[in-house]
């Protein structure tokens, strides 16, 4: 999946993700709790859960790496579940005590959208801060058309299954997108099963932070490429917060516009070559 199509899917995920909620969320009723906080926290944890799961699940499938899939949506999805317990009753809070009115509900999904977008940082390959930021966006423009919807339809069940498909489309577009712009480092399958798939690096660019593995498992690598001349945990990306470094860890070896290494300085248009899989090295400066 290039970056362009990173978007693009993010959206369908996460709108199939809306719609799941509705269909549940419509199931149990918006009020089956006297409390009306209290509802608004049990239905928008609900509707959280299944979008941030939807969101989480899409870049391990993309990748065709079923361990990330799983570890993505899980976390995602309770981070999403967290965001919509205070998100919901946070936006009917600001339209019930304090007058916020159509902005404060606005605001509200804006904090469920930074919520499931500091999972998806988390767990996929970019700053933490990009996600929410992302999120935030998404999901303040979500909660205006969630709000919107039920008035331009005329029918409050339609309005709101509409809305809902929207907003897990605004919030999971939106995460993707502020990635993508705002993304430094990446590397680009150019041959194999993952030909066209693009691995967003600009998490492990920070110095002393966490290097980043590579190889053909699931459970010992970061970046997995389904290859079997490609050894388990192939080769070890390392940021020095502005450039990456790669050392060879196999066997077979590891090759840079056709010479071998050890070590050595990535720097813009190189070309990796790991068993049969090529990469190309991208940055922006």
């Amino acid at each position: 999946m290039n970056r362009r199509m990173r978007t693009y899917f993010y959206a369908v995920f996460g709108a199939i993700g809306g719609l799941i909620g509705w269909q549940m969320s419509n199931f149990l009723g918006l009020s089956f709790i006297k409390n009306l906080y209290l509802s608004e926290a049990i239905v928008g944890a609900l509707i959280g859960f299944i979008i941030g799961l939807s969101i989480g699940v899409t870049e391990g499938l993309f990748t065709q790496n079923l361990v990330q899939a799983i570890r993505a949506g899980l976390f995602s999805a309770l981070l999403g579940l967290v965001a919509g317990a205070i998100g919901l009753p946070l936006s009917e809070y600001l339209f019930q005590a304090v007058g916020a009115g159509f902005l404060g509900r606005a605001l509200g999904w804006g904090i469920f959208g930074l919520l499931i977008g500091l999972a998806e940082g988390v767990v996929g390959k970019s700053q933490a801060w990009k996600g929410m930021l992302g999120g935030l966006l998404g999901g303040v423009l979500g909660g205006v058309l969630l709000e919107s919807a039920p008035n331009w339809l005329g029918d409050p069940l339609s309005g709101k299954a509409a809305g809902l498909v929207l907003l897990g489309a605004s919030v999971s577009a939106f995460i993707s997108l502020i990635v993508v712009l705002l993304s430094r480092a990446w590397l680009e399958v150019a041959s194999g099963k993952l030909k066209g798939t693009e691995f967003i690096l600009d998490k492990f660019m920070k110095a002393g932070g966490p290097a980043i593995a590579i190889g053909s498992s699931a459970l010992k690598s970061e970046i997995v490429l389904p290859d079997p001349d490609i050894a388990p945990q192939h080769a070890m990306l390392t940021g020095d917060g502005t450039r990456f470094s790669l050392k060879d860890m196999s066997l077979a070896g590891t090759y840079i516009n056709g010479k071998k290494i050890e070590r050595s300085q990535l720097s813009n248009g190189q070309k990796i070559r790991m068993g049969n899989t090529d990469m190309i090295y991208h940055e922006k400066r």
